[in-house]
């Protein structure tokens, strides 16, 4: 499957934003929006988990996802991405990826955790591979 291609700007959002809206749906058909942290990892989002997640039931029923940003203070800068989820079996734990546990160093410290602690809570590795991207 070819890559999506993903502008310098949205290149530039991916790399400093810290919280994605990842939007899943529920088997009665309600979309479910909650805020996660992410990975911006060759092509694909890097998402960690708690294992018993509304989220990640979610998935197993339609691994088809919505991830998008906060706009601007003007309702610009919008930035929303359709893909596919994968739950990954035995996935390598938050703490394998550094640029992860940087990225959310002073989060994960704000939760009273170490990089350990929270890759053991937060243990099952999502990886989304984006199939459409709307920006502007």
């Amino acid at each position: 499957m070819e890559r999506l291609r993903i502008p310098s700007d949205v290149e530039s959002r991916l790399a400093r934003e810290l919280i994605a809206w990842f939007t899943t749906v529920r088997a009665d058909g309600q979309p479910q929006p909650v805020p996660v942290w992410f990975l911006w990892e060759d092509g694909q989002f890097l998402i960690f988990s708690q294992p018993r997640t509304q989220k990640l039931r979610n998935i197993r029923a339609n691994p088809k996802v919505a991830l998008h940003f906060n706009s601007d203070e003007r309702g610009d800068s919008v930035v929303r991405f359709e893909g596919v989820a994968e739950i990954v079996p035995d996935g390598r734990p938050a703490t394998a990826f550094p640029a992860m546990i940087e990225k959310y160093r002073e989060g994960i410290r704000s939760l009273g955790m170490t990089p350990e602690s929270f890759a053991a809570e937060y243990s099952v590795q999502i990886r989304v591979r984006p199939t459409r991207l709307m920006h502007w």
